[in-house]
């Protein structure tokens, strides 16, 4: 008895799914299929699956990854049934193809999987999934933080006050408390900015505290190993496993950098050959880290006084004053 095989596009939205199927079944291929649209909830989910589903009947669903995320991989993998993310940016279009529309989408999504031209990600448990969208917590907080420090620099430029020293010090903080406008308003707008920069930092500090009391997970073993390497703490280390997940699934070297996207844009055609910029492809945020080890590189390498310092620090408490006074002096003596 023969199999048939229904590989089903789903066009998902927040409220509604577009549905095609695309039938492969002996050897020969029909014609792709409108399905409908359904509701964009589990129970609707189930009971398509039980409709195109059956014995002697295999499917292969897939959708575009976006902002629902993965509940309908994971709940259609459960389901026992093979379900593949596809990476959007990688969807072959046609460039005279001026409608877009849902149905269009799904009955595209339907024939290109039928056809092995899709191009799936990877999917990352929940535990790992958390782990990424705390990180990225921390990369908001820090992009917060650098567009509040941005408008406030903005702001005393346009004044006449410029600070001839490295900014974002104690220096620089009193320098600040001693500012004097002649307009009551231009204080009251010092002032906001100063606690939208101090906001800003207590949530960066508070994020990256978290990310360090959650290492425990599958991957957590690489984010030691990476710390290994000159130029690469802990939440760098953290961010570039995060976002890129499970590095085995590069077979080799040349494909995690072009994932990454530090590798030269090349426009070449004969015997012409031009190489450009990186193409600065894929996942942004690994890409920046990495960027960042690298000219931290340059630096000899040396033990920071809050690393020399966390194991006694956090075992502080009930030991004797002198102990922890000791420990300070020698790292002093350490930096000097």
């Amino acid at each position: 008895m023969s199999q048939s095989v229904k590989y089903v596009g789903l066009d998902v939205h927040r409220d509604t799914i577009a549905v095609a199927v695309a039938v492969a079944e002996d050897g020969k291929r029909s014609e792709v299929r409108e399905h409908g649209e359904i509701s964009n909830t589990p129970a609707a989910l189930t009971k398509l699956l039980g409709k195109l589903g059956g014995s002697g009947v295999a499917l292969h669903v897939c959708y575009e990854a976006g902002p629902c995320g993965y509940g309908i991989q994971r709940q259609v993998t459960a389901a026992g049934h093979d379900c593949a993310v596809v990476a959007p940016s990688l969807i072959p279009r046609r460039p005279g193809d001026r409608i877009k529309t849902d149905r269009r989408d799904a009955v595209k999504l339907a024939r290109l999987h039928r056809a092995g031209e899709l191009t799936a990600v990877w999917v990352p448990d929940n535990a790992h999934e958390a782990m990424r969208d705390l990180v990225r917590a921390r990369l908001a907080a820090v992009r917060s933080l650098r567009h509040a420090r941005q408008q406030l620099s903005g702001f005393l430029l346009r004044h006449g006050h410029h600070y001839h020293r490295p900014a974002w010090t104690q220096m620089h903080r009193r320098w600040l408390s001693g500012l004097r406008f002649a307009e009551e308003a231009h204080h009251i707008v010092l002032e906001d900015c100063i606690a939208t920069i101090d906001a800003a930092k207590e949530r960066r500090d508070r994020l990256t505290v978290q990310i360090e009391k959650r290492l425990a997970w599958t991957l957590a073993p690489v984010v030691d190993a990476l710390q290994a390497l000159r130029g690469m703490a802990l939440v760098a280390a953290a961010t570039i496993v995060a976002e890129l997940g499970d590095i085995s699934r590069f077979s080799k070297a040349e494909q995690l950098m072009s994932y990454l996207g530090p590798v030269p844009s090349e426009d070449s055609s004969g015997k012409r050959r031009r190489q450009g910029g990186i193409t600065k492809a894929g996942n942004g945020a690994a890409r920046r880290m990495l960027i960042e080890a690298a000219w931290s590189y340059r630096f000899p390498a040396r033990i920071s006084r809050e690393q020399l310092l966390r194991p006694f620090l956090t075992s502080s408490r009930g030991r004797h004053p002198a102990d922890v006074l000791t420990v300070r002096g020698c790292s002093q003596m350490h930096q000097t």
